[in-house]
């Protein structure tokens, strides 16, 4: 398999593009922020990813590259993460501030989704032992271009201001900054349907 290559994973590969996802948020600030504690990361970083965006395994919207090196969760239109058992999962697993700011910052991510048809994009990760060689680019691209050719939207929230100037180089522009007390800066990007070569 080239290094290039994306597959899109199917229900039985669930467990193994999460890991991947888990490996490449280890340090995120905003998952670090929820789950300091290593241990607790580890434990329940798995339903914190099936809760947000689980949903794109039965949708055909998983997508990973190389063996499990690096992952995306896109849900379609429509679909929306389960924010339900996210806050239950918080509720059960995290320090009473993380309860108390993470349904405003929820909140306010609602509030930037664009009104129109639009995929979202709740994970994108790389393992870290694989940064740097365009892994990211590859699993963007491969869903930006379906996009441009369907002529729709796609939105996404950045927890990592890292990975902002890679969003750009694909089409995405800034919205806005989402501040909530002390939870990282969340940054809202929008990706209007682009027509041309890249």
């Amino acid at each position: 398999m080239s290094k290039s290559e994306v597959k899109t994973a199917t229900r039985l590969e669930q467990d193994m593009v999460i890991d991947s996802l888990k490996l490449a948020l280890a340090a995120d600030p905003a998952t670090r922020w929820v789950w300091p504690d290593p241990q607790k990361y580890l434990l329940y970083f798995s339903k914190f990813a099936k809760a947000f965006g689980g949903k794109a395994f039965a949708k055909k919207s998983a997508h990973y590259i190389g063996n499990y090196k690096g992952a995306a969760l896109w849900l379609p239109p429509n679909d929306e993460p389960d924010v339900e058992a996210l806050l239950g999962l918080l509720k059960e697993t995290t320090s009473v501030e993380v309860q108390q700011v993470a349904p405003q910052v929820f909140e306010k991510m609602g509030s930037y989704h664009p009104s129109e048809p639009h995929w979202y994009l709740p994970l994108l990760g790389v393992d870290p032992l694989y940064h740097g060689k365009g892994l990211g680019s590859a699993l963007l691209k491969h869903a930006t271009s379906n996009f441009d050719s369907e002529n729709i939207l796609a939105y996404l929230e950045s927890s990592n201001p890292r990975n902002i100037s890679l969003y750009e180089r694909h089409g995405f522009e800034i919205l806005g900054t989402i501040r909530v007390d002390n939870f990282p800066p969340i940054v809202p990007m929008l990706r209007k349907p682009q027509s041309g070569t890249h």
